[in-house]
């Protein structure tokens, strides 16, 4: 840029800065203030920009053309060699011009003197990766609530809701057995139909007073004396719209839902509402409710409905996964009470076990099992086949609820699975005194140990060992470590995001190759530190402290982590995907541009933690 470029030219570049955070977030003057400072370099293609020979940065670096290969690689609009000029060090890596490259320098002492007056330009230079998150947050929010408020909307068929038997009854029905029927299953009408289903009339518990109460009607009187005809009804492809219309229209409260003219449901008014505004007490009231396994199933698919009305409503990835696995939790101890009673079996005397993503109350919509079982005995053998036949049975029923079998038989149907706490205690101590490292990659799922259901205090021993034993073996450790170090970030030599190509589409499995690798890290340290947080997001903090880090460090491996569960929850709960398509692999190419500037920079994240446990553990 010239010395004194005209008005023009920095309105022009200003435009064009205001592309890219943190331009984007910042007011027009201070980014002019930015443009009018800085002085555009050219870097031929080879030319070294930066490295550590160069002795501390001076000068925050913006690439506005070309391609930059350093510790990742950089496209236009990257700030780069943030850290090392915050913190006035050299850099940690070489940064070379890949093609002809123009770059925007901006002196130590204007960069802080933007500091001072511009807010969201000193947030990105501390924080980079925790406001692109933030940005991406936003993003993904306001592209996924309108497919929320229309699945919500009054558009949706009646027969897309979850169906409940309706009451129904025949015309000569005395009115004592319609009532007492309606008392016992505690629902507010009575469908009169005739032999083959269809709708005649209609007692609601408002008609009651009126006719029956008031008019001092004896109960033996049929109830088609005193029913509502004709019955207004609606079809399965009507929707609701349609029914707050009619209940309008003719006020009334309920109308009885017909399929090839029988009767299949009915909808309230009471369920318009409550269809609208589903909440987390409705919900594990209804489970907590659920008397056999298809209750279970209708409200496992509740779950997932939820889960898109909050993705949608902007929660966060923490809170949205830690309540799916609360939400989870309720199904699954109510499955084991229910399983347990029909196997005569009492739960003073086992405790079920949750693993891996539950265990850590990480729980996306697509999750499969990882469970177990530790029970009570001085005679595990002969009590064992009991306990693996009451684990198989739950196991089979969250299969039918949509909690897929675990393709690695970590199970409570198990019996590697379904054992005595003595049992267990031995198998801990064994993998963390003598394990070998193929051993302790399939065990680390065990290591999120948490109790769910029954005689929560059988696992404690369990837990108070892992919180003890493994930080006391260094074998153990460095076994663990290595087995981590297994799988690196999916970044290419030049720092660009690594994928698969799957039928001519580049994919990315956000598990493997994404959340795992911090969730292997957290896992690693916390047992390497003794520490009692069981979640990633806790560990990852708590680690953060331990190794004396700065704050912000700790928040950028969360908030990276956090990001990419949040891309997993979205790709789940897409309806466009196929019902076959993995649930965590994600076309690449669908990620908006903030999205895809998000994902590499914490999948660069994901690359520095790696690199800090090569320094950890095998030095």
């Amino acid at each position: 840029m010239p010395a004194t470029p005209s008005p023009s030219l920095l309105d022009n570049l200003c435009r064009e800065l205001m592309r890219y955070p943190p331009f984007a977030q910042m007011r027009f003057e201070h980014v002019r203030q930015f443009a009018a400072a800085a002085r555009e370099v050219y870097f031929a293609p080879g030319e070294v920009l930066l490295s550590p020979a160069m002795g501390p940065v001076t000068a925050l670096h913006l690439l506005r053309q070309g391609r930059i290969s350093g510790r990742v690689q950089y496209e236009s609009g990257d700030l780069f060699a943030v850290g090392a000029l915050v913190g006035a060090q050299p850099t940690t890596s070489t940064y070379t011009a890949e093609e002809d490259c123009f770059c925007l320098l901006l002196e130590a002492d204007a960069v802080r003197a933007l500091e001072r007056v511009s807010a969201p330009f000193a947030a990105f230079l501390r924080r980079r990766a925790l406001l692109l998150l933030d940005l991406a947050r936003e993003a993904m929010r306001e592209s996924y609530a309108s497919q929320v408020l229309h699945e919500q909307s009054l558009e949706t068929p009646l027969g897309a809701l979850p169906r409940r038997q309706p009451l129904a009854c025949g015309a000569q029905t005395p009115l004592r057995e319609a009532l007492q029927q309606m008392h016992e299953r505690r629902v507010g009408s009575v469908v009169v139909v005739d032999d083959g289903m269809a709708p005649l009339g209609i007692l609601t518990r408002h008609d009651v007073l009126d006719r029956v109460t008031l008019a001092a009607l004896p109960l033996a009187t049929p109830i088609s004396e005193v029913m509502s005809r004709p019955a207004h009804t609606l079809d399965v492809s009507h929707t609701l719209q349609d029914a707050a219309l009619l209940m309008s229209r003719h006020g009334v409260r309920h109308l009885p839902v017909c399929e090839h003219g029988r009767l299949v449901h009915i909808v309230s008014e009471r369920d318009l509402f409550a269809l609208q505004r589903l909440s987390l007490k409705q919900l594990s009231t209804r489970i907590r409710a659920a008397a056999d396994l298809p209750a279970l199933q209708r409200a496992a698919a509740d779950i997932r409905r939820f889960a898109r009305s909050l993705l949608g409503q902007g929660v966060q990835a923490r809170q949205l996964t830690e309540l799916i696995s609360h939400l989870n939790d309720v199904l699954t101890v109510t499955l084991v009470q229910l399983q347990a009673h029909a196997h005569a079996l009492d739960l003073r005397h086992a405790c079920w076990l949750a693993f891996g993503s539950e265990g850590r109350s990480e729980q996306t919509v697509a999750t499969d099992q990882d469970n177990g079982l530790a029970f009570a005995s001085n005679n595990p053998q002969a009590d064992r086949p009991a306990w693996l036949a009451f684990g198989r049975s739950v196991n089979e029923a969250l299969d039918a609820c949509g909690y897929p079998l675990c393709k690695g038989n970590v199970m409570a149907g198990n019996p590697d699975c379904c054992l005595s706490v003595d049992e267990w205690r031995e198998r801990f101590a064994h993998w963390i005194e003598h394990g070998a490292p193929e051993d302790l990659l399939a065990a680390s799922i065990y290591f999120d140990l948490r109790p769910l259901a029954g005689t929560i205090e059988l696992a404690q021993p369990l837990r108070a060992m892992l919180l003890r034993e493994p930080a006391r073996v260094p074998r153990f450790i460095k076994q663990m470590a290595d087995n981590v170090l297994r799988t690196r970030a999916p970044l290419n030599w030049l720092g660009a995001i690594e994928t698969h190509d799957a039928g001519g589409v580049r994919t990315i499995d956000l598990k493997l190759r994404g959340s795992a690798l911090f969730v292997d890290a957290a896992r690693l340290y916390a047992l390497a530190h003794g520490l009692e947080a069981s979640s990633t997001r806790e560990r990852l903090l708590a680690v953060a402290k331990a190794l004396r880090l700065p704050v912000a460090e700790g928040e950028s491996w969360v908030a990276s982590f956090e990001f990419v569960q949040m891309l997993r929850l979205r790709n789940q709960l897409d309806d466009a995907r196929p019902a076959d398509a993995p649930p965590n692999v994600i076309d690449v190419d669908r990620l908006n541009a903030i999205e895809l500037r998000v994902l590499k920079e914490s999948l660069r994240v994901a690359h520095s933690l790696r690199q800090r446990i090569e320094l950890d553990y095998q030095r």
